[in-house]
């Protein structure tokens, strides 16, 4: 066996300043850290409970089924699609970037009639268009990013709930990149089903999938519900037709999992627990509101920072997501090359681009642990000297100066 394999992992210092993942705060790598117990022990089944207590603050709602799905962002979309559609349903997609694009073919994968519309990339829909759009296919689910990495654009949320019940519909929004950094009322809003990922505003590692059901939403999974062969007894109901299609991503089974008969559906991945309570603990100290606040900040001060160097930014800015922005990579610049002298010599990554965007913008975050002034400002001011030593034209300091400019007017961060 090669001495490579019998290393120890020991990765490099990275500065994560793209579009996700993101360095996850101290607090969260400690807390994950802790001593593993058994997920029937009443200290543990007791974290179950705070996690869902803290995670109802996150998501601004007073849903009892707000939990966590073991597994990456994805896990938590495909749970909430495979649970709520049965073959043959209607579901409507709004598309404006790539995760979209994900939600169609989750969807499809589920055997759902799937109605995609599109807008160009960069742009949102209004509630005008999606109540057409209801109108028009009078589907069982509408299914919704809130902030599309993509295109860094952040689609508003406020009237579509109450669009989506007069219709007859459900509303399913994938949160992933957008919770905790971006407003988010999932009570207020009428939000059926939400779904996200620690890896982003969250200020943890990828591996955790919280998420939030009302009890709209949760009678029409029960319809579906169903118990495993090897733990149904005599006075339980049997399969039913149209149970949900995955045993992993039941969330009729993980409720129960979760609530109080603590049907043993499979092992809590008891580490990423820790890291999740920890994730929500932090944004409840510091606030919801003030975190928001934290990520519109720094958002604004590295637009200003980019705007100041002489970049143009991507797509309609009234509708940026607080914690990304694109700009597009300037002519004549290697825009790979750029990033590997960013990630080599300097240790800072910034994202590439997908889809019709590809090798036109850099995708860059100011998310979680990472919407600071020391990195924002850090940041701004390598890309100045790696676009100097691509002949870019450049406004000297213009990074810097406009990014202080921003915390001048808006505290120090």
């Amino acid at each position: 066996m090669s001495r490579t394999l019998l290393s120890t992992v020991n990765p490099p210092h990275r500065l994560l300043m793209g579009p996700g993942p993101i360095n996850a705060d101290p607090r969260v790598l400690r807390a994950m850290s802790s001593p593993l117990i058994g997920q029937y022990d009443p200290v543990m089944t007791d974290y179950m409970n705070q996690t869902m207590a803290l995670y109802r603050d996150v998501f601004r709602t007073q849903n009892e089924a707000t939990l966590l799905v073991d597994g990456t962002s994805r896990a938590g979309i495909e749970a909430a699609l495979v649970s709520l559609i049965e073959p043959g349903d209607r579901v409507l997609v709004p598309v404006f970037g790539r995760f979209g694009l994900l939600l169609c073919e989750i969807a499809e994968r589920c055997q759902a009639e799937v109605i995609r519309r599109d807008i160009e990339w960069g742009q949102v829909f209004t509630p005008d268009a999606i109540e057409a759009m209801l109108r028009e296919t009078r589907p069982k689910v509408l299914a919704l990013v809130q902030g599309d990495t993509s295109t860094t654009m952040c689609q508003p949320l406020a009237e579509i709930g109450a669009l989506c019940h007069q219709y007859g519909a459900l509303l399913y929004t994938d949160a992933t990149a957008s919770l905790g950094g971006n407003a988010f009322e999932m009570d207020a809003w009428e939000v059926d089903i939400a779904t996200a990922g620690l890896q982003k505003c969250l200020a943890g590692p990828s591996g955790s999938s919280p998420i939030s059901i009302s009890p709209r939403a949760v009678e029409v999974i029960r319809q579906r519900a169903s118990i495993e062969a090897g733990l149904r007894g005599d006075a339980d109901a049997a399969i039913a037709v149209n149970h949900i299609r995955s045993n992993y991503f039941d969330l009729g089974m993980i409720l129960d999992y979760w609530g109080p008969s603590r049907l043993n559906h499979h092992t809590e991945a008891t580490s990423m627990l820790y890291g999740a309570h920890e994730c929500a603990r932090l944004l409840v100290e510091e606030g919801i509101e003030a975190a928001v606040d934290r990520h519109q900040l720094h958002g604004d001060a590295m637009v200003q920072g980019l705007k100041g160097l002489g970049l143009s930014l991507f797509g309609d800015l009234d509708h940026k997501m607080n914690n990304v922005v694109g700009v597009y990579i300037p002519d004549g610049v290697p825009g790979e090359a750029v990033r590997q002298t960013l990630l080599n010599d300097y240790a800072i990554e910034i994202g590439t681009s997908f889809g019709p965007l590809h090798g036109k913008i850099w995708r860059i975050g100011t998310m979680g642990y990472n919407a600071r002034k020391d990195t924002v400002l850090t940041t701004l001011a390598v890309l100045e000297q790696v676009l100097r030593q691509a002949r870019a034209r450049v406004v000297a300091g213009g990074g810097v100066g406009g990014a202080n400019e921003v915390y001048a007017q808006g505290g120090r961060g």
